[in-house]
């Protein structure tokens, strides 16, 4: 389980209703954020005053319902613009699936209880599809922008007040592997739980996405995060004769 957590980055430069729309349709023309209606010079051109030319308008952020024209003595603001090198970086970084970590730890309730103080193992799923790098680019009017992205860290919620950073996926526990009942090599909770209870343990991996093309570059930020994970922690019980 999991969901695909939140993006960063800059305000997208065109929005229609609060949602990011491109600025540039190849059917519709260039979109208008003040009136919210894409623009593109009729052709052929009507009659008109000296001046001043025709233009089709689709607007409601590009309903096909709202056609309408328009007799202009300029073009419209964004009219012609260039294409915008981020958001061919967003239209490359949706052609990819940056999936939510497959959590797993050690000990775990359906396994079995672990004992308060001793070592707590987490992994995830390695491969690219989880932690990177990934690739993609995305082109538009002879302009092409370039992504990798890939997972700077996974931080781990043990309990409301134990969060755990790790740098890569881990390693997974094996009971009879060479360090059975010690700590993990690399992302692990190794003081262990202070306290007997059942803890919900969940993982997030937070991306970062390079961008370049046309001259810039960027950074887009992404999490992703795991579905629940139960560990029941017992006392450790002492029996004296």
């Amino acid at each position: 389980g999991g969901d695909n957590g939140g993006g960063g980055g800059s305000t997208p430069k065109c929005q229609w209703n609060g949602r990011a729309i491109p600025c540039y349709h190849p059917i519709l023309g260039w979109f208008n954020n003040a009136d919210g209606c894409y623009y593109k010079l009729e052709e052929p051109q009507g009659e008109a005053a000296p001046g001043k030319q025709w233009y089709q308008l689709t607007c409601n952020g590009g309903d096909l319902g709202s056609l309408r024209r328009a007799l202009l003595d300029a073009p419209p603001p964004g009219y012609g613009a260039p294409p915008d090198p981020e958001e061919l970086a967003r239209r490359a970084l949706a052609s990819i699936s940056l999936l939510p970590p497959r959590a797993a730890v050690a000990p775990r309730r359906s396994q079995g209880p672990g004992l308060v103080g001793l070592p707590v193992w987490m992994w995830a799923s390695p491969g690219a599809a989880y932690f990177g790098p990934l690739s993609a680019s995305a082109s538009d009017r002879g302009l092409t922008v370039e992504i990798t992205a890939k997972v700077d860290r996974i931080v781990w919620h043990m309990s409301d007040d134990i969060d755990v950073t790790c740098d890569g996926p881990g390693t997974p526990y094996r009971a009879d592997g060479p360090r059975a009942g010690s700590t993990s090599p690399d992302c692990g909770l190794d003081q262990g739980y202070p306290k007997a209870g059942t803890y919900q343990v969940s993982a997030t991996t937070f991306w970062t996405v390079e961008w370049s093309g046309g001259g810039e570059s960027g950074v887009i930020a992404q999490s992703r995060s795991s579905g629940v994970v139960l560990v029941q922690i017992n006392e450790l019980q002492v029996v004296t004769r």
